[in-house]
């Protein structure tokens, strides 16, 4: 199973998660969620997998989510205008965002990791 892993280096949730993975020999590819953010319609089929509200994949705590307002705007935004400002702005998608093929992790919990990713 290939495991793309779209995190943060500064990001210390994601530094759990990629220790938790170390941890259980669980190789994964990293990349930088920043540099690199993940194509709308790579977030559109994460999206689907992970079984969320869309909502939650975004980083409702971070700098971009409050400039840009998304408290307020996203009740009113569509689903293609939601996926393309996570699209545009790593730092609005809650991280990590672990990519395991058929499985979707949104952030990081122990439990959702091992029930998941674990042997």
């Amino acid at each position: 199973m290939s495991i793309k892993v779209y995190q943060y280096p500064k990001c210390s949730t994601c530094r759990k998660a990629i220790k938790w993975l170390e941890a259980n020999n669980i190789a994964y590819e990293s990349i930088n969620i920043v540099d690199q953010p993940p194509t709308r319609s790579a977030l559109e089929d994460m999206w689907q997998k992970s079984g969320q509200p869309l909502r939650k994949l975004f980083n409702t705590s971070g700098q971009s989510y409050r400039q840009g307002n998304f408290k307020e705007r996203l009740g009113s935004m569509t689903e293609t205008e939601a996926l393309t400002a996570l699209s545009e702005d790593g730092k609005l998608i809650k991280r990590p965002l672990v990519d395991a093929g058929p499985k979707v992790l949104v952030g990081f919990n122990e439990d959702n990791y091992q029930d998941s990713l674990g042997d």
